[in-house]
């Protein structure tokens, strides 16, 4: 696993031991070559010949990655009184990552900024926040003349009467 990598930790993929790496583009997980307890337990059960049929390696090991642009999803559930799986869903896949209870969070916060694009690659800056609009100025009071004309022709139409147009006239010539 690369020294690059923003997390590294152990865990239980698949009824098998694996190596991941977290970075900020994928994640990685490396199952080693061995063999597991139930092939160990057939082959003692069958004296052997299961062993024999089916080879002593491991079937399942090897590298395997998910981008972290194709997950879609990440959550924790509880399995047992020591572990927690930090479920990873992604487009076609489903991993299970049993951890510690105590790294869970970790791994699950890490994942889901990577994600949600709060952490910045290798080599880039921190995302610059969005920029601030200024306030749209507020519009332009017409001048207490053009005020007092629209007015008079208001009261000229009829639709004001004379108090309400002396009323308004008064607040007009205070803020003046």
């Amino acid at each position: 696993m690369s020294s690059n990598a923003l997390m590294t930790f152990k865990s239980h993929i698949e009824g098998k031991n694996a190596d991941v790496a977290i970075y900020h583009d994928r994640v990685e997980w490396n199952r080693g070559r061995g063999m597991s307890a139930k092939k160990l337990t057939a082959g003692f059960l069958t004296g052997g010949a299961s062993l024999l049929a089916t080879g002593v390696r491991s079937s399942n090991a090897g590298t395997e990655m998910i981008p972290v642009k194709s997950i879609s999803s990440v959550m924790t559930k509880r399995d047992g009184l020591m572990y927690t799986k930090v479920v990873v869903v992604a487009s076609g896949n489903t991993i299970d990552f049993r951890v510690p209870h105590d790294s869970a969070p970790g791994i699950k916060a890490l994942l889901t900024d990577l994600v949600l694009g709060k952490i910045p690659a290798a080599g880039q800056a921190a995302p610059a926040a969005p920029p601030v609009q200024a306030a749209a100025p507020a519009p332009q009071m017409s001048a207490p003349v053009e005020q007092l004309r629209q007015l008079a022709e208001l009261r000229d139409a009829g639709i004001l009467s004379e108090e309400e147009f002396a009323a308004k006239k008064a607040e007009i010539l205070a803020r003046m």
